[in-house]
């Protein structure tokens, strides 16, 4: 799977935020819930058009993103 399949970036959409292709749903929205615990089953039945294909893409998205920064010592 490639997350860039599911998700883009436009420029009037949700202030350019990454959004899975076709909707107004924002990445961010979707990890922050999974992060509180929210499940995907939860989260199918609330969004209607988003997949577990959008939400697998959304990880794989977030991992990517990880991969790029400088490790920081906390």
């Amino acid at each position: 799977m490639r997350w860039q399949d599911y998700i883009e970036e436009k420029p009037g959409v949700m202030m350019g935020k990454p959004v899975f292709k076709g909707t107004r749903i924002t990445v961010e929205h979707v990890l922050r819930e999974l992060g509180g615990g929210t499940t995907e089953g939860d989260l199918l039945k609330a969004h209607p058009r988003l997949t577990a294909e959008h939400i697998r893409a959304a990880l794989l998205y977030a991992a990517a993103l990880i991969d790029l920064e400088t490790t920081v010592t906390l």
